[in-house]
């Protein structure tokens, strides 16, 4: 299994940008994360000066988000919608796009309810439950 380190993981969405504003061909991944990034214009200066931020820590008690979190995280989506896993994910994007009228919006909700399932597997230190992601996604209007 690919376990990148969290400087690996910066460096792949950064240079994915750069591959991207240059017109050069995308592989693999690559051509799932290139539009993800391009959705979030207040990210790409970060990603195109990235080498100053690959060790910055982002403390969400202080209300920073995290942007490669943030990225990493809709990657983790894009995949999970592209083989609907956990089984009914696909349907509940496709309710929450039509009841927020917006993709993105409804990306965002996913995100969310990965982000807290995440969470709470840490704090329990056991493995991420999809039962609570799906009820979690089933709560979002």
């Amino acid at each position: 299994m690919f376990a990148p380190s969290r400087a690996e993981a910066r460096r792949f969405l950064a240079e994915t940008w750069a591959k991207f504003r240059a017109g050069t061909p995308l592989q693999g991944l690559e051509t799932t994360a290139a539009p993800l990034i391009a959705m979030h214009p207040e990210y790409h200066a970060l990603l195109e000066a990235a080498e100053a931020a690959l060790d910055r820590d982002y403390a969400p008690e202080a209300g920073e988000m995290n942007p490669f979190l943030h990225l990493s995280l809709h990657l983790a989506v894009a995949e999970q919608l592209a083989i609907d896993q956990p089984a009914g994910i696909r349907a509940q994007f496709d309710r929450l796009r039509l009841a927020r009228g917006d993709e993105h919006a409804a990306l965002h909700a996913l995100i969310e309810c990965l982000g807290e399932t995440l969470w709470q597997a840490q704090r329990i230190g056991g493995a991420p439950d999809a039962n609570v992601y799906l009820d979690c996604l089933a709560r979002q209007r």
